[in-house]
């Protein structure tokens, strides 16, 4: 059944009837809610307080987070748990301050308690047990499943936010997976989309009820601009003033009338900086003081917590009331140009398309400034879709202020009428399982298998018989791939093959090996697994393990555990060598030739490997931007990666008996976590001192703990970076860790 109307009023039931709480309605009302969205109504009437699963699909800003939280009271009231899913951790944050709201309510005798999850993949998820609602990914969810958490039985209602990233090559199968395995159970099941073109293949998937509507709360207007005109979609033209900034800027001044903020994406992290620094010239004469003394007090946030040299420059436009974001800045830095924004202390934000999927930062203009995107896995400049499209579309219209949102195209050399057929009047591209592609299959036939104790084959065909990839393709296609991916991990010793009973092959079973099993509980790659078997296999019979097994350091090691890293399928970002780090990277293979356990060349080794050893050796964020392109983002989520894939090595290494390697991959685990050479590690322990702050107290003649704790205030504040007030911290901390020592109580990580 679906319900759904394009045009439909504002809806007619007030909170004060809705049939859930007294203290949930009052605080609704309390936030000056009085009635309820067309989408909203519509779902309470096709039965969301009676445990009826349903997809959703409605336009941003339409109300959906709402009824997933009328929902997710209604479970709190059966004694049910909540768990809201999502595929960004910076989204899982927004929902998380959201969804505190409920906080305030008791029920069964006690507060509710809201929680949020997203990191630590090989962790049972034990602690969120006490928890009524939990917010968290896909990712971490599905680790939760794969270590049998004894709550999730208790689970009521699940959430899934963004549940057009199904067809996302990278997060749409484990997304997948986790709609499969929801939808076996007993839970009611919400999945929420702005964009769903085969809405009812979906619904029919998942076995839900569909609510699916066009309406929103500000009207959507949009528009094909060209030569000094906006075309719209009805028909009508509008004249824009030109000027030498450009297209973009040109559309974007437009929309600042009446307190207007623009919104334009950009195809690049290059140009989303070039489109910040035109704007923020093109604003000098527009901005006043107040706008100035309104934007300021983020501008010191961000000068006081992100040193980087690309914080800089982003602070110079901010004072301008002009921003940029991308993927390339750190997550400070982000989040406070999105609190900024939000609070209207930003008038222009270019930005890169990644933040169409994320945050909700709704503009009253949004401009697509090229429709041209680079594809690596095509090596080419393509076409966005339709579906990226209508994601950067829902940014249009900011509730509470404008009655009507814009999303103008700019055409550049594209036809007008063209572009208008194409992505204004065409529909989305429905959504595909990638749960087909071989890496991705192997990964989670791992997981289902290393769920139970055994399986049987009957039973693991199945549950992939429950996925969209079984709806939309057919036996022919999935079972040789189905069949490939399993012997792959046979072969590989992931999973062993047994008979059942004398019943025949249908009760032939499958079990996980140690290895496997572990594997799946690390949430890596079998790949990533499978070469780092390997390479400790070979690290083992190198003759320099001696010297490591004494504990002394060893660059070689170093490197060579670095490269393994770097190569590994769940390395994320690996970036391509560009021609001048080439001689760079002969400079190193020359000086340690026999670090590396594989043949190494330009081909074989990525910029990546040079970030991470330049961090590692203390070099500055300026000279990691200026001679390897490595933004403050990318370093980020290469050390996180990185972090990650040297405890999945640790872990392994013990799994292995490959003991006497534990110290070099801890040991270079700690200096990566931190960017400091060894000699540092005992310092950056302390709270408060980061890899600047722990090099200069070095310098100084503080090289471990006890020298820091016999020392007075006055001695370390003349230490530059040390103040009188974390002097005294530092202190403290030093004999509280040193006390620790001698109690015996320490771990060190």
């Amino acid at each position: 059944m679906v319900m759904g109307h394009a045009d439909r009023p504002m809806g007619s039931m007030p909170i004060k009837d809705l049939p859930v709480s007294r203290g949930f309605r009052e605080l609704l009302e309390g936030l000056g809610y009085s009635t309820l969205y067309p989408p909203q109504q519509d779902a309470i009437e096709a039965g969301l307080l009676d445990g009826r699963s349903m997809l959703i699909a409605t336009p941003t800003a339409s109300g959906k987070t709402l009824i997933a939280m009328i929902a997710s009271v209604k479970a709190l009231e059966y004694g049910s748990k909540v768990v809201y899913m999502t595929p960004l951790r910076a989204l899982a944050s927004e929902k998380y301050e959201e969804f505190r709201l409920l906080e305030k309510l008791e029920y069964n005798g006690r507060r509710v308690s809201i929680t949020i999850s997203t990191g630590d993949y090989d962790s049972s998820g034990e602690e969120l047990g006490d928890a009524d609602v939990i917010i968290t990914t896909n990712e971490k969810m599905d680790s939760l499943f794969r270590h049998g958490a004894s709550w999730i039985g208790s689970v009521g209602l699940f959430v899934f936010d963004e549940v057009h990233l199904l067809s996302d090559r990278e997060r749409g199968a484990t997304l997948e997976m986790m709609l499969a395995r929801a939808a076996m159970s007993s839970a009611q099941i919400l999945a929420l989309s702005a964009t769903v073109s085969n809405a009812e293949e979906i619904a029919s998937w998942l076995n839900c009820m569909l609510i699916n509507t066009r309406w929103r709360p500000t009207r959507l207007v949009e528009g094909v601009y060209s030569h000094g005109l906006i075309h719209y979609s009805d028909g009508s033209t509008v004249k824009i003033a030109t000027s030498s900034y450009g297209a973009p800027i040109d559309l974007a001044i437009d929309a600042l009338r009446d307190d207007g903020q623009a919104l334009v994406f950009a195809e690049s992290r290059k140009r989303a900086v070039s489109l910040a620094l035109k704007a923020s010239e093109a604003l000098r004469s527009i901005v006043g003081e107040r706008d100035r003394e309104r934007v300021k007090p983020y501008i010191d946030m961000l000068v006081e917590r992100d040193e980087s040299e690309l914080a800089r420059t982003l602070a110079g436009v901010m004072g301008m009331c002009v921003a940029f974001h991308h993927a390339g800045l750190s997550p400070t830095a982000r989040r406070i140009v999105e609190r900024a924004f939000r609070d209207r202390a930003l008038k222009i934000l270019t930005a890169t398309p990644t933040l169409a999927a994320g945050v909700n930062l709704p503009a009253r203009r949004v401009i697509v400034s090229s429709i041209s995107r680079y594809d690596q896995e095509y090596g080419a400049n393509m076409r966005i879709s339709i579906n990226e499209y209508k994601q950067m579309c829902g940014r249009a219209g900011r509730p509470r202020y404008d009655a009507y949102g814009e999303a103008i195209i700019v055409a550049g050399s594209y036809d007008v009428e063209e572009l208008m057929e194409h992505y204004i009047h065409g529909e989305p591209e429905p959504l595909r399982s990638t749960l087909a592609d071989d890496r991705m299959l192997r990964r989670h036939i791992l997981a289902s298998i290393a769920m139970s104790e055994s399986m049987s084959m009957k039973n693991l065909h199945d549950l992939f018989a429950h996925t969209l990839l079984a709806r939309q393709y057919s036996a022919r296609y999935i079972t040789p791939k189905f069949e490939s991916a399993l012997e792959y991990l046979v072969v590989e010793g992931l999973v062993e093959e047994s008979d059942g009973s004398a019943s025949g092959p249908s009760s032939d079973r499958l079990k996980a090996t140690r290895f496997g099993r572990r594997v799946a509980m690390l949430y890596i790659d079998p790949d990533t697994a499978v070469l780092m078997r390997d390479a400790l296999s070979r690290l083992s019979r190198v003759s320099r393990v001696s010297r490591v097994r004494k504990g002394e350091e060893d660059g070689n090691l170093t490197l060579a555990l670095l490269h393994i890293v770097t190569e590994c399928p769940d390395f994320y970002p690996r970036l391509q060598l560009r021609s001048s780090d080439v001689d760079e990277v002969k400079l190193l293979i020359d000086e340690y030739a026999d670090a590396f356990i594989y043949d190494a060349d330009e081909h074989s080794i990525s910029r990546s490997l040079l970030a991470l050893y330049a961090w590692i050796e203390e070099y500055s964020d300026r000279h990691l931007l200026e001679n390897l392109g490595v933004e403050p983002g990318d370093m980020y989520r290469m050390v996180e990666s990185a972090d990650w894939l040297l405890y999945a090595m640790r872990e392994l290494a013990l799994l292995l008996g490959k003991r006497h390697l534990i110290h070099a991959v801890d040991t270079l685990r700690a200096r990566v976590r931190y960017g400091v050479k060894e000699e540092l590690l005992e310092l950056v322990r302390l709270e408060g001192i980061g890899r600047v702050r722990a090099r200069a107290l070095y310098n100084a003649g503080f090289h471990d703990l006890k020298s820091i704790a016999d020392a007075s205030e006055s001695t370390l504040t003349a230490v530059r970076g040390i103040g009188q007030t974390l002097a005294s911290k530092i202190i403290e901390g030093s004999r509280i860790l040193l006390n620790r020592e001698m109690d015996g109580d320490y771990i060190k990580d």
